[in-house]
C-alpha cells in the first residue's frame, strides 16, 4: 500500500472518531465537562476514562501491518513481534491533555498507553510510552496559554502533529531492530503524522461547534428577556402586587418552556399561573420550604424533584427559583416550574437569573417613580424643590440606556438616584445634616452626572477623616457641586473637572467646590450672594440661598466666598471655626 493510500485509510477511520465526537457533544454532562464547570477530582477522573476509551478506540480502529511483508490488516486483538499499527490513538489523548490539563492527558494517555502495551508488537513500548508523553505535553500547553487559545483548530493540529512525529521519533530511537523500526516510520510515519494532526483540529472543530451553539441559544435568550422586561415594565410601575405578579406571570408562561410561573413576596403567594394552579391560590401563605431559603439567603436555587408541596397530587416537581430585590433586600421570588430535570440546563438558569435582575432593576425604577411622585406632591421650599425635571428625566434615559450592556451599573445609578430623592425629602423637615450625609449627597448626584456625561467629566474628591459629624444646612454642597458642574460643563466638550475638598488648619475645617469651567469676574462673583440672581441656567439662586442659611444657622460669620476668573474656573468655600466645630459635636 502506498503512502497516499495508506493516508486516505487514516483519513476514512477518523470517521468514527469524530462520530463519536459529535454523538458526546450531545450529552449535557460532557458540555459541563468542556465548560469546565464544577470540575472535581472525580469528574477528572471521568473525563480521563472517556479520552482514554477514545484512544482505545483508536488503537482498535487502525490498520495493522506486518513490517516484513508489508501485508495490512484491520481490528487485531493482539499483534506479533513484527507488526505494528498505524492509528489515531493520539487524537483522544491530545484532546484530553487540551481541555482538561495535564493530570486528564496523562491519565488519559496511561489508559490508552496502558492498553497498547497489552497488545505487544516490536513498537509497543515506545508506542505506550509516547502516548502517555503526549497527553502530559497536550497538557502543559494547556497550562499555558488562555482556554480560548487553546481551543484554537490550529494548535490542536500543530500539537496532534508535534505527539505524533514525537512517536515515531521514539519508535526510531527505541524499537528493536532498527532496521524494522527506520522501514515503519518511513511507511507510516508522514500519513500518521498528518492525518492524527487533522483528526485533532476536527475533533477540536466539533467542539466549538457546541461552543458557538451555546453562544446561539444565549443570544437568542437574552433577545427573549429584554423582551419580556419590555413587556412587563407597564405593570411594575406600581410596584410588586397580586395584579402586577399576575400579568407578569401570563406573559412569562407564553414565552418560556415552563410547566408553570409564579411570583411571591416574603410571606405570601402573589400569583400562580399553569400546573398546580387549582390549589396554589393568591394571597395564600409561601408553601414550600426552598422558596423561604431563597428568600432568606437571596440566592438562586434549582430544585431538581423535591418541590414539596402539602397538597398530595402536586405536579410541580422541578423548578428554577431567583429572588426579586430591592436595594439589595429580597422582596420576593420569581418561580419556574419544568416538566423534567432536563429542562433545567445551564442556559435556563442564566435566563431566569437574567429575568429575576431585569424585573429587580424594574421595581428599583418604580420605587424611584415613587419618590418622584412624593417630592412633586410635598410642599418644599424654594431652595429644596430645586430638582429640575430635566434632571429626573436625564438620569432614568441614563438608567433605561445602562439596563441593556450593564445592568450592574444600571442598579447602582438606580440606587444613587434613589439616595438623592430620599436626601431631597427628607431636607423638607430637617434643617440641619451632617458633613457625612451632604457628602452621601454630593457623590449620588456626582455619580448620576457622570454616567451621563462618561469621559467629559471628571470628580475628584480630597476629604480629610475627623469631621464626619461636622453639622451643617441641609442641603449645602450639593447646590454647589450642581453650579459647578453646570458651570464647567455647559461650555467645554471633555476636560471638565470637578474637585469636592475637605481640610482643616489650627483655626477651622475649610469645605471647597472648585470647577474648571469658564469662571466669572469679581463683580458678578460677589453679586450671587447679595440678592438672588436668576438665570436661564439655574444657577445664583441656590448660591444665594445656601449663603443665608449658612448665615442664619451657623451664625453671621459663617458665609460662603467665591473665588473666580474667566476662564481659570471658579472656586466656593465654606470656612467653619474649629470652635464652631467643635460645640456642634458635642451637641450631636
Amino acid at each position: 500500500m502506498s503512502v497516499w493510500q495508506l493516508f486516505l485509510s487514516m483519513l476514512e477511520r477518523l470517521g468514527i472518531i469524530v462520530m463519536m465526537a459529535f454523538l458526546l457533544t450531545r450529552l449535557p454532562y460532557f458540555r459541563r465537562l468542556i465548560y469546565q464547570q464544577d470540575v472535581g477530582r472525580v469528574q477528572r477522573f471521568i473525563f480521563m476514562i472517556i479520552f482514554g476509551l477514545f484512544g482505545i478506540i483508536g488503537t482498535y480502529t487502525g490498520l495493522t501491518i506486518d513490517v516484513e511483508t508489508a501485508e495490512i490488516s484491520k481490528w487485531e486483538s493482539e499483534l506479533k513481534e513484527e507488526e505494528a499499527i498505524a492509528n489515531s490513538r493520539v487524537i483522544g489523548i491530545v484532546i484530553a491533555g487540551l481541555l482538561g490539563g495535564w493530570r486528564v492527558g496523562l491519565g488519559a494517555g496511561i489508559i490508552a498507553g496502558g492498553h497498547r502495551l497489552f497488545l505487544g508488537g516490536f513498537t509497543a513500548v515506545a508506542c505506550g510510552v509516547s502516548t502517555m508523553l503526549a497527553g502530559a505535553i497536550a497538557g502543559l500547553i494547556y497550562h499555558r496559554n488562555k482556554r480560548t487559545s487553546v481551543l484554537s483548530p490550529i494548535i490542536a493540529l500543530i500539537v496532534g502533529m508535534i505527539a505524533e512525529a514525537l512517536q515515531m521519533l521514539i519508535i526510531v530511537l527505541t524499537a528493536k531492530p532498527f532496521e524494522l523500526a527506520w522501514e515503519l516510520v518511513k511507511e507510516i510515519g508522514v500519513p500518521m503524522i498528518v492525518a492524527n494532526g487533522i483528526g485533532s483540529a476536527i475533533f477540536i472543530l466539533v467542539i466549538h461547534n457546541v461552543f458557538q451553539e451555546e453562544e446561539k441559544q444565549g443570544a437568542l435568550q437574552a433577545e427573549k428577556a429584554m423582551r419580556l422586561a419590555e413587556a412587563t415594565v407597564s405593570h411594575l410601575r406600581n410596584g410588586l402586587t397580586p395584579e402586577s405578579a399576575k400579568a407578569i406571570c401570563e406573559i412569562f408562561i407564553k414565552e418560556v418552556s415552563s410547566v408553570a410561573v409564579a411570583v411571591t413576596d416574603r410571606t405570601r403567594i402573589l400569583a400562580h399561573v399553569g400546573a398546580g394552579a387549582d390549589h396554589h391560590f393568591t394571597n395564600e401563605p409561601i408553601q414550600t420550604e426552598t422558596t423561604r431559603r431563597v428568600i432568606e439567603t437571596g440566592e438562586m436555587l434549582v430544585v431538581r424533584e423535591h418541590v414539596i408541596c402539602h397538597h398530595q397530587n402536586c405536579p410541580l416537581q422541578n423548578a428554577i427559583i431567583a429572588p426579586l430585590k430591592q436595594k439589595e433586600e429580597t422582596v420576593g421570588t420569581l418561580k419556574f416550574y419544568f416538566q423534567s430535570e432536563a429542562d433545567l440546563s445551564s442556559i435556563t438558569f442564566e435566563f431566569v437569573k437574567g429575568l429575576s435582575s431585569l424585573l429587580s432593576l424594574q421595581l428599583e425604577i418604580a420605587e424611584a417613580e415613587k419618590y418622584f411622585q412624593l417630592m412633586k406632591e410635598a410642599e418644599i421650599k424654594a431652595l429644596h424643590a430645586q430638582v429640575q425635571p430635566h434632571f429626573l428625566f436625564n438620569a432614568l434615559n441614563t438608567i433605561v440606556s445602562c439596563i441593556r450592556i450593564n445592568p450592574n451599573q444600571a442598579r447602582q445609578l438606580l440606587l444613587s438616584l434613589a439616595h438623592y430623592f430620599r436626601k431631597n425629602l427628607a431636607s423638607s423637615t430637617e434643617l440641619l445634616s451632617t458633613l457625612e450625609e451632604e457628602l452621601k449627597h454630593v457623590k449620588a448626584y456626582l455619580t448620576i452626572e457622570e454616567a451621563r456625561f462618561q469621559d467629559k467629566l471628571r470628580v475628584i474628591y480630597d476629604i480629610e477623616d475627623g469631621f464626619e459629624r461636622l453639622a451643617l444646612p441641609t442641603m449645602t454642597l450639593q447646590p454647589l457641586v450642581e453650579n459647578a458642574v453646570k458651570h464647567g460643563l455647559r461650555h467645554m466638550k471633555k476636560g471638565s473637572q470637578i474637585e469636592v475638598r475637605v481640610h482643616s488648619d489650627q483655626k477651622k475645617v475649610r469645605i471647597s467646590v472648585s470647577d474648571n469651567g469658564k469662571g466669572m469676574d469679581k463683580e458678578k462673583a460677589a453679586a450671587l450672594l447679595q440678592k438672588p440672581v436668576s438665570s436661564p441656567h439655574g444657577a445664583g439662586i441656590g448660591l444665594y440661598n445656601v449663603n443665608e442659611r449658612l448665615k442664619l444657622l451657623l451664625g453671621e460669620h459663617v458665609q460662603l466666598s467665591i473665588v473666580s476668573e474667566v476662564d481659570k474656573g471658579t472656586i466656593v468655600y465654606i470656612d467653619i471655626p474649629h470652635r464652631l466645630e467643635e460645640e456642634e459635636r458635642i451637641n450631636n
